[in-house]
């Protein structure tokens, strides 16, 4: 029987989401996820619509794999990002067009947009180049990620992180869509680049950003405020 069959399952649709959703194009990029004793990661050369759960590769913490698939070529990012990173389970790696035009620039994305938040600081890092597939490029990936959630890789593509394929998956989005804009930014000759203030007021809003009653921290001097609670569900 395969094991985490669900999860499996999960990040085949997370790949063939981000292809159709312009993320990426073709075979390229890759997915991993932690998992008790190591992690799953998709395969190396088979296409996300091809690619049956059985294929994902299982690794453990020793760098050994296990079963008939080898795993993608880019498995040592993969593989120390998760190792250096107990606060993520995630990592989504693909070349978005947008970012990976900044990446070939060698351009950080400056917080131009306060949404830039999404990635865990104020500024997402273009990493140096390295040959895909090596150990410089971890040394590389992992530089430029310190403590954010998400990083460009130089001449190469962008890698985004998660608790999960789908929150790896929003990161993504979002940190294309801040590609977008900055690109926009500059051909109109730059952008208002927001201050370290402004930016560490906008860090601590996004620590209640997208949650419910009972998930906020009330002592957040910044938090967002719903509106006055009304009671339950009027009828």
């Amino acid at each position: 029987m395969t094991s985490h069959l669900d999860l499996r399952q999960e990040m085949i649709a997370t790949c063939l989401r981000m292809n159709g959703s312009g993320l990426n194009i073709g075979a390229a990029g890759n997915l991993s996820v932690r998992v008790d004793g190591g992690m799953l990661i998709t395969p190396s050369g088979i296409a996300y619509d091809r690619m049956q759960p059985e294929q994902i590769v299982e690794m453990d913490w020793d760098g050994r794999y296990y079963g008939s698939y080898i795993p993608s070529s880019e498995w040592r990012f993969h593989f120390d990002i998760l190792r250096a990173r107990p606060d993520v389970d995630t990592v989504l790696h693909s070349h978005a067009t947008n970012c990976s035009i900044l990446a070939c620039c060698r351009l950080d994305i400056p917080p131009v947009h306060y949404m830039i938040g999404v990635s865990g600081g104020d500024i997402v890092k273009c990493s140096g180049y390295a040959p895909f597939g090596t150990a410089e490029l971890s040394t590389e990936a992992l530089a430029a990620l310190e403590h954010r959630m998400a990083c460009l890789l130089g001449n190469h593509g962008v890698i985004a992180l998660g608790k999960t394929p789908a929150k790896a998956f929003a990161v993504l989005e979002e940190v294309e869509n801040l590609a977008r804009i900055y690109i926009g930014t500059r051909m109109l000759g730059g952008g208002v680049i927001l201050g370290k203030d402004e930016m560490a007021v906008v860090l601590e809003r996004f620590k209640s950003y997208g949650k419910q009653a009972g998930e906020v921290d009330p002592t957040l001097k910044n938090r967002v405020e719903p509106p006055p609670y009304g009671g339950p569900k009027r009828l």
